[in-house]
């Protein structure tokens, strides 16, 4: 299946992120489902996915050390071998597991630092290149700001990796305002990677206008809210406990029976554009700005497909505005 809508077939446009117009795909792929967070993913259809992927035009891939931990950096490494010129590798550090087994039983007893030390930004990055097959990563981001350590600092060894070539553009991951605005002092940040959906919002009011300002790319993860705006979920919906949405409180029954809500009126809309609910979620998203590029995650084909019909969907400014007035969600991110 070709992703479409009335019949017309997909042609990926690009984007450009940074102050060095780094150029992506439209929407690009998170691939930390296939090893992390979710329950177990089947390695062989993950790499199919990603392999589709690059047919259908995706050159954005984003991962993380920590994402199995390790494993989804072998994964994308393993599936791209061979596919490395045109593909933009996007990857993260900064955050530990400190017993990693423990989150793939039962996520109520996962738990993560932040290491940020210049020490181990260095460490970090020659073990990525070396799990994903490369010799240069695309974009590096920190994953979380460690308070213990000056964004000056950390931002200082993301300088030298770069000033070294084993890395081309430099990104953040969930900062402050502050911790953005310093950053950028010390090296041209290229993107900001934060959660930004119809249910999560924060983004919009400092983060995203400041990234317009200054020629900073965003890249949305989660955007379609973990799977909720997809309209998969409801009421009565149970998670397993490997499934780190078990834990977070817009998923809980109570919470949940007052969001389905949103995704109903995301609903309504995507039967009227003869579209699926995801597909208006990302493209109120691409509506927001040619620096935003939606990661959203997929590990089958048909997920993958359905998600990059999102580039052919055209809101008009009454529906933009439409979804712009959805309520907020009941529950907390975390």
């Amino acid at each position: 299946m070709n992703p479409q809508i009335n019949d017309e077939p997909l042609a990926m446009p690009s984007r450009r992120l940074g102050p060095d117009q780094l150029v992506v795909s439209a929407i690009g792929l998170g691939c930390m489902g296939m090893t992390w967070g979710y329950g177990k993913a089947d390695r062989t259809e993950s790499i199919a996915t990603i392999h589709r992927a690059l047919d259908l035009g995706v050159t954005l891939f984003d991962t993380a050390d920590i994402y199995g931990p390790f494993l989804n950096e072998e994964l994308v490494g393993e599936a791209l071998a061979g596919h490395r010129e045109g593909v933009i590798l996007a990857t993260k550090c900064g955050l530990q597991v400190p017993d990693a087994s423990v989150f793939h039983e039962d996520a109520s007893k996962f738990s993560l630092t932040r290491n940020g030390s210049p020490e181990h930004i260095l460490k970090s990055c020659d073990e990525s290149l070396r799990r994903l097959r490369t010799d240069y990563i695309d974009l590096y981001q920190l994953h979380r700001v460690d308070p213990q350590v000056p964004i000056e600092e950390t931002v200082g060894a993301f300088a030298s990796l770069v000033k070294a070539g084993k890395v081309r553009h430099i990104g953040l991951s969930e900062c402050t305002l502050d911790e953005l605005s310093r950053a950028h002092q010390v090296h041209p940040i290229a993107t900001v990677q934060s959660e930004l959906s119809l249910w999560t919002r924060d983004a919009l009011l400092e983060i995203l206008p400041f990234c317009q300002g200054h020629g900073i790319g965003f890249l949305p993860f989660a955007p379609l809210g973990r799977g909720f705006l997809t309209g998969q979920f409801h009421q009565t919906s149970n998670f397993k406990k490997e499934d780190f949405r078990s834990l977070l409180p817009r998923f809980q029954p109570e919470a949940l029976k007052a969001n389905v809500l949103i995704v109903d009126a995301v609903k309504d809309l995507a039967e009227r554009k003869e579209a699926t609910p995801a597909q208006i979620a990302l493209a109120w998203l691409l509506a927001l700005g040619e620096n935003v590029v939606p990661i959203p995650g997929a590990s089958k084909r048909n997920h993958l497909e359905e998600n990059l019909g999102g580039v052919l969907v055209q809101l008009t400014k009454e529906e933009q505005a439409s979804l712009n007035e959805l309520p907020s969600p009941t529950g907390g991110r975390y």
